[in-house]
């Protein structure tokens, strides 16, 4: 309960702090917000991976399990159990890119934004299973998701902030 009240007000006050001020974007460097957005985005890309897992675990029949999320012996394309987390995977990088879009908003932090998400997974899994990731297949995997999540959320983003840029001048007057 205290938790989602946390997270609640994390996302109330980055709301309130994008609408604040009379520019088109604040360029004042925030800690407060970008640690709120890291620990936003983290947040529901784990979720979402969790969902995906959990919704993909079920159509293989296995059961659930945090070893599809962080072990490295679970991504490989040898079974359908590896190919369905490396699904997963995917698709739930296709979803940070929605929360890319939703939390983030700018085109420009897309990458920063998605490479910090990644390496926090790297720590999360070398702490979970007690060491480094020598896996090439955890490698490849989260490299084409890195690369996923950030183009897709920098189309999204970029869509959006195009949109607020009016490129129609009007009739011109002949003098």
């Amino acid at each position: 309960m205290r938790f989602s009240v946390r997270i609640s007000t994390i996302i109330y006050m980055f709301r309130r702090r994008m609408k604040m001020g009379g520019q088109f974007r604040n360029s004042t460097w925030d800690p407060i917000l970008i640690i709120s957005q890291i620990f936003a985005l983290q947040f529901v890309i784990y979720c979402t991976l969790g969902i995906w897992n959990a919704f993909t675990t079920a159509i293989a029949g296995l059961p659930r399990s945090l070893d599809c999320l962080f072990s490295y012996q679970y991504i490989h394309v040898r079974d359908n159990t590896g190919q369905l987390v490396i699904t997963s995977f995917v698709i739930n990088s296709l979803t940070g890119a929605l929360a890319l879009w939703f939390i983030v908003q700018r085109t420009k932090q897309c990458l920063d934004f998605s490479a910090t998400a990644h390496l926090i997974h790297l720590f999360v899994c070398w702490s979970y299973n007690g060491y480094f990731p020598v896996s090439m297949s955890w490698w490849v995997l989260n490299t084409v998701c890195l690369a996923i999540m950030c183009v897709c959320g920098e189309f999204l983003c970029m869509r959006t902030e195009l949109k607020s840029i009016p490129l129609n001048m009007g009739p011109k007057a002949d003098l």
